[in-house]
């Protein structure tokens, strides 16, 4: 489901699957045991990446939509449920022990709340209640062939033309830019300009002519992700998130909220799920079952990690605890990945969960950046 957004938890770690009411755990089990159809979980275990077969997200997408928990986090005045952290773990726990499908939503988890923050009174009201309807999809158009974790070094150049900008260049690992009908994008509006001065933050319709999108083949065998090409397309200027020459600023508000929550517990609780089921499909192999159980461990301090960082912390900045969830999260993810394929070397599932989750600690920074920053944080030099 979607990640944490500026929710307040107050309760032990330990008591998270209690925390919420019995009346809130009474409705969420009964609705998933109601509309959580058998197709649906299959579509759920089979899945590999970030992303269920597109029909299973658009099925169970509905299906939340009209019980208004698409948006878990969101607040209500935007469409949100407005739940609390409590509720919201307890809602992904239940939906990953239950092989509920994964959705991704760029637009849920890290667009809208981004617009919340820091777009117009016309952004919000254009963009958030297409996200929710679904009728928006969403791409992070941020990487390019010379600027990963590197960002500052991206060359896509952004002409101010008056009422709009014209985009030329390239941009590369666009996550679903083949399924996308916009993206969020750092580019370069200063000639001249380097590293993060002169960058600005804008939403491409991805319809726009002069779009070519062109998919990538993996390692696992999906093609998640893509490279897009931009040839001299037309952009609104009043697309533009705050102020051209503001973008470094507005795409580190968005990193903060992407990075917390790009790989969630339920992701997690999903992906050990599936390598349980290979555990216990392995002949004679307890200490594949032990490394399973400490990871089950794990995850759960993953989870009271989350609700702690997710208060107020005067010994933390928000950069900080981002990076402390994405790199915890990413390892954690390979680590359970990892016991799924030794426990069967040649399922073709357990292969390709095994390969995908080889790029969790690359994508949005590396495992060095996070390290470096939490390392800064504490006074290292």
């Amino acid at each position: 489901m979607d990640g944490s957004f500026s929710t307040a938890f107050d309760t032990p770690a330990e008591t998270q699957k209690t925390a919420v009411s019995p009346q809130f755990s009474r409705t969420v089990d009964r609705f998933l045991a109601e509309d959580l159809t058998e197709d649906l979980r299959a579509a759920g275990r089979a899945t590999t990446g970030l992303k269920s077969p597109a029909w299973a997200c658009e099925a169970w997408r509905r299906k939340l939509l009209d019980r208004g928990w698409l948006a878990p986090s969101w607040p209500k005045a935007h469409g949100g449920a407005g739940w609390t952290t409590a509720e919201r773990l307890y809602f992904e726990q239940r939906c990953a022990e239950n092989d509920a499908p994964l959705i991704m939503s760029s637009g849920i988890r890290t667009i809208g709340p981004l617009l919340m923050q820091e777009g117009t009174p016309e952004q919000k009201a254009c963009y958030l209640p297409a996200i929710l309807s679904g009728e928006h999809e969403w791409c992070q158009g941020f990487s390019e062939a010379g600027a990963g974790s590197d960002l500052p070094a991206l060359s896509m150049k952004a002409d101010p033309q008056g009422d709009h900008f014209l985009l030329n260049g390239t941009k590369l690992w666009t996550s679903f830019a083949e399924y996308a009908t916009h993206m969020y994008m750092l580019a370069r509006s200063e000639a001249g300009s380097v590293g993060r001065d002169g960058l600005v933050f804008l939403l491409v319709d991805m319809s726009l002519p002069g779009i070519e999108v062109r998919p990538i083949r993996c390692i696992d065998g999906s093609e998640e992700i893509c490279e897009v090409h931009f040839d001299k397309v037309k952009v609104p200027a009043g697309a533009s998130v705050g102020k051209a020459g503001d973008g470094w600023r507005i795409a580190r508000v968005l990193m903060k909220i992407a990075r917390s929550n790009n790989t969630t517990t339920g992701t997690l609780r999903q992906a050990w799920r599936a390598a349980a089921r290979y555990v216990k499909a392995a002949p004679g192999e307890p200490a594949l079952k032990q490394r399973l159980d400490l990871l089950d461990a794990e995850i759960t301090g993953f989870e009271a990690l989350e609700a702690r960082l997710s208060k107020p912390c005067d010994h933390l900045n928000d950069a900080a605890r981002s990076s402390m969830m994405k790199l915890r999260a990413s390892e954690l993810h390979q680590a359970i990945t990892e016991v799924g394929l030794d426990a069967a070397p040649h399922d073709e599932k357990a292969l390709a969960k095994y390969f995908f989750t080889r790029a969790a600690t690359i994508y949005s920074g590396t495992s060095e950046i996070h390290r470096n920053s939490l390392a800064r944080t504490i006074g290292c030099p």
